[in-house]
């Protein structure tokens, strides 16, 4: 650990070399006595940590000082120590931004000590936050975050790119699962708002009669319950992004005064008269054709047209190529590491089962089917024979498969076929083919009766 430098600024030799002495007792702190304001001022290039200042001094007074060190860089944190208790200036200086005040007397050195342990404790906070920030930043990047070089992921990075350089709304669509918040976090942590929040809402997961508190929040007595003030998604995200999934399930009504918030850029919470300013942007999500919700009377034209901003269109996994073998290698990895099993590898047969399923739960359900494959693997390899498929897709998923019109027959046979319990009489009947046909399918192996 790098030692802790404190300034001590002290204009009375024997009371100064006491604090000096009373610091240096913790060999992590590196202790500097000054005796005037000038002398201090002259070693701000070393950047102390902390600096103690005493309010009387006979070059400058203590909040003189306190103002240029300020000045010179305003996030190191000072100390005044004074003889002085007028509960006015300990105020004035305190909500001139001074960490501490403390007055003079045989507490002061414990008192000052407890102090110091304070602040180092903050810093040590706010340097963790920066640093998971930064780390944030680094996770939701373009690289790391969205995995992918097919041509159409290509387009949604170009557009992407485009959006982080302005204040532009986004409103992202696509099929469930296809990564939008992921987007969202990409645009957001890449943008000059990543260091304020990211406030994500799933408006399908709200009740209609509490969406308007959770987003714009309430007063005290507002209603029922509303012991105290709360403030709402949109005041949370201030200075940063607002994320609004599934917007086209918000309520008509709501719509109305959603439109006037991001008019005006300001709200009014629940129960209140007060105007809260707004400085946030809004990236709204939704897996439904919003312009076709417009039509059907769904969804307010106005607001549409206020929310559409910079549009970005997820493609499905199924259009994305060999993407999913370069998703599914980085789930297997995910799933070995957070399970503590040694690397797996993806067989021909199974990268060959991969591509040639259209993955209608596009890369949520990928994931599912490659951490249940990841169990099943023996011998550090997982084999076609290890993954399987989740039977909640519509049951004509099989027609958005790259097959030739005989495979295609002979899917629908054996999807009938096991709808029927393997009665060939029926699935003729139902399908009007001969059941010859079908037995003929059986025999030559193209339908897989088991």
């Amino acid at each position: 650990m790098s030692q802790f430098k404190i300034f001590i600024v002290e204009d009375d030799p024997w009371y100064g070399q006491i604090l000096e002495y009373h610091l240096s007792l913790n060999p992590d702190y590196n202790v500097n006595l000054f005796s005037t304001a000038k002398a201090c001022l002259t070693k701000l290039h070393e950047k102390p940590d902390l600096i103690t200042v005493d309010f009387s001094l006979p070059d400058l007074s203590g909040d003189k000082l306190f103002q240029k060190i300020k000045e010179f860089d305003p996030t190191i944190p000072v100390v005044v120590i004074s003889s002085q208790e007028d509960i006015s200036v300990a105020v004035g200086l305190l909500k001139a931004g001074v960490s501490d005040y403390l007055v003079k007397d045989e507490a002061t050195k414990d008192l000052l000590w407890n102090s110091v342990i304070k602040i180092r404790e903050n810093q040590s906070l706010k340097k963790e936050v920066e640093t998971l920030k930064e780390e944030l930043g680094q996770k939701f990047s373009f690289e790391k975050s969205i995995l992918g070089n097919s041509p159409v992921l290509k387009k949604v990075f170009t557009l992407i790119e485009k959006s982080i350089r302005t204040n532009i709304n986004v409103s992202i669509t696509g099929e469930t699962g296809t990564g939008k918040e992921v987007v969202a976090k990409a645009i957001h942590y890449n943008s000059d708002r990543k260091k304020k929040s990211f406030v994500a809402v799933n408006m399908a997961a709200i009740p209609k009669d509490l969406i308007e508190s959770e987003l714009f929040g309430y007063e005290k007595g507002a209603f029922t319950g509303a012991m105290s003030r709360k403030i709402g998604k949109f005041e949370e995200a201030i200075g940063g992004t607002i994320f609004l999934d599934e917007i086209a399930e918000m309520d008509l009504n709501l719509q109305s005064k959603l439109l006037r918030v991001l008019q005006e850029r300001e709200l009014t919470r629940v129960g209140g008269n007060e105007s809260v300013k707004l400085d946030v942007r809004v990236i709204t999500a939704t897996h439904k054709n919003l312009s076709e919700e417009v039509r059907k009377g769904n969804f307010r034209e106005d607001l549409f047209f206020r929310v559409m901003g910079l549009p970005i269109d997820l493609p499905p996994l199924r259009e994305r190529g060999s993407d999913v073998l370069i998703l599914a290698k980085h789930f297997i990895s995910e799933f070995a590491k957070s399970n503590k099993i040694p690397p797996l590898s993806l067989s021909t047969d199974a990268k060959d089962k991969l591509l040639k399923y259209p993955f209608p739960g596009n890369i949520r359900e990928l994931k599912a089917v490659i951490d249940l494959a990841a169990v099943m693997a023996d011998e550090g390899e997982i084999k076609g024979e290890d993954i399987s498929f989740f039977s909640l897709q519509k049951e004509n998923v099989f027609l958005m498969e790259n097959k030739t019109l005989r495979q295609h027959t002979c899917d629908i046979v054996n999807h009938y076929l096991k709808k029927n319990n393997g009665d060939v009489i029926e699935t003729a009947k139902v399908l009007d083919i001969g059941k010859s046909t079908i037995y003929k399918m059986i025999q030559e192996g193209e339908i897989n009766t088991e």
